[in-house]
C-alpha cells in the first residue's frame, strides 16, 4: 500500500479537508482509498479534528440521594419524577424498614 500518499494526494487531502469536506468526499475524490485511510492519515498529519458527526444523547446530571434518607429509587431514573424513597433509614441500613422488608430476605424463609 506504499505510495498511495503521493506528495499530491497529500495536498489535495489537505486542501479538500480544510474545505471542510467529509473522509467519505475526499476518499470518493482521492479514488481508490477508503474513508478510514483518509481519516488515518489526516491524524498523522495533524489537521483540525473534526467532530464526531454522531448526534449523541446528553447525560441528564443525577440527582442525589437525599442525605440520610431511605435510598430505595422510585420510578425511571431517565426520567425527570425518578427519586429516592428518602424515609428514615433502618438503623445501618440504606433503605426504610419498608423497603428493607422487600430487599432483604432471612436465610430461613430463602429456604422455604
Amino acid at each position: 500500500m506504499s505510495g498511495i500518499w503521493t506528495q499530491e494526494r497529500i495536498e489535495m487531502l489537505q486542501r479538500l479537508w480544510q474545505e471542510g469536506r467529509s473522509a467519505s468526499q475526499i476518499a470518493e475524490e482521492l479514488g481508490g482509498i477508503s474513508r478510514n485511510a483518509v481519516i488515518g492519515k489526516a491524524h498523522r498529519l495533524e489537521l483540525t479534528p473534526r467532530p464526531s458527526p454522531i448526534k449523541r444523547e446528553e447525560k441528564k446530571p443525577r440527582r442525589a440521594p437525599a442525605a440520610q434518607g431511605c435510598l430505595w429509587p422510585i420510578g425511571d431514573p431517565r426520567t425527570a419524577d425518578f427519586h429516592f424513597c428518602g424515609e428514615d433509614p433502618a438503623p445501618g441500613r440504606p433503605y426504610c424498614m419498608g423497603h428493607c422488608a422487600m430487599a432483604y430476605q432471612r436465610r430461613d424463609e430463602a429456604a422455604a
